[in-house]
């Protein structure tokens, strides 16, 4: 998720939400919970422009479709490193984004030997049109293509997750099913949702009131309030190794939305901050260090 695109939803909120501050709690509602996703070949374009992606055209690659808990299937490609290897990563794009979202994030793990999954999140990309539960119904999307990673290639394999934003917060709440991963990175994800919109809502100078409201709308139209939209609390448990990066000039999801989740886990953690990034600008602001950040995380961990 970057800050352009986000605009076009959740980071409405920040601004476009003071031009919709006279729709009703159920109008509020579905305007958060809205997708207007890119096309992949708008993705395509924005990574091209921002990052060197010309290692990803000339390597093996195998689409598929994957069935989810609720038979949503979910649209997933496969990209298989020069080297044979049994170490996978799933890497998990941010919100309006698509699976060339994680573009920027591919050639870390592919010279570290790591065949790469990309997929659309529910709702994004190739998928159908769907609203967004901001990691609940994800969080077990992610899960049922853990377990088809699994059975695709190998329950012996080495398997690690990678999220920005919505990908990050969907990468820590899958966590509380336990899943068979070995580690995660998660880039400038939230603890939960409602600090996230609290403060867009603040900055647009609307009324706490509507918060509330619009949460109790979201609960009669979709079967969740935003209260529970919480992936920190998938941590109480944990003990999968994690790496939090974040900006630390991101003044839409704050920082210390990954600080609290470093703290909450039960397992291993990191915590690192890259100076002058703001909203999954990190990569881009500083890739040799975030590159180093990730290589000795994964020295620590890996096997």
């Amino acid at each position: 998720m970057r800050k352009s695109t986000v605009v076009k939803g959740i980071a409405g909120v920040g601004g476009a939400l003071a031009a919709v501050a006279g729709f009703s709690s159920f109008g509020m509602a579905t305007y958060i919970t809205k997708i207007n996703g890119q096309t992949l070949e708008e993705a395509r374009k924005w990574q091209d422009d921002h990052y060197d992606t010309s290692f990803y055209d000339s390597l093996k690659k195998k689409d598929y479709l994957v069935n989810s808990y609720d038979d949503y299937v979910l649209n997933v490609q496969f990209v298989k490193n020069t080297i044979e290897s049994d170490k996978y990563v799933i890497l998990t794009h941010g919100y309006t984004d698509n699976r060339f979202g994680t573009l920027k994030y591919m050639k870390i793990y592919l010279d570290r030997g790591y065949n790469c999954i990309i997929w659309d999140l529910r709702g994004h990309g190739l998928n159908r049109k769907t609203y967004t539960t901001y990691s609940i119904r994800e969080s077990k999307d992610l899960l049922m293509l853990i377990k088809d990673t699994k059975k695709r290639y190998g329950e012996n394999i080495y398997l690690g997750l990678h999220g920005e934003s919505l990908g990050s917060a969907t990468s820590v709440a899958v966590l509380q099913y336990k899943p068979a991963v070995e580690f995660a990175v998660l880039d400038c994800g939230f603890a939960d949702i409602e600090n996230v919109l609290r403060l867009a809502m603040k900055n647009a100078k609307m009324p706490g009131a509507v918060f509330e409201a619009a949460s109790a709308a979201n609960q009669v139209i979709h079967g969740n309030s935003f209260y529970e939209m919480r992936p920190i609390d998938a941590l109480n448990t944990n003990t999968v190794p994690l790496c939090f990066i974040h900006g630390a000039a991101d003044d839409f999801i704050l920082p210390d939305n990954s600080k609290r989740m470093a703290a909450a886990t039960k397992g291993y953690s990191e915590m690192h901050l890259i100076e002058g990034a703001g909203h999954a600008g990190s990569v881009l602001v500083n890739p040799e260090k975030y590159r180093e950040y990730v290589n000795k995380f994964l020295d620590k961990v890996e096997f």
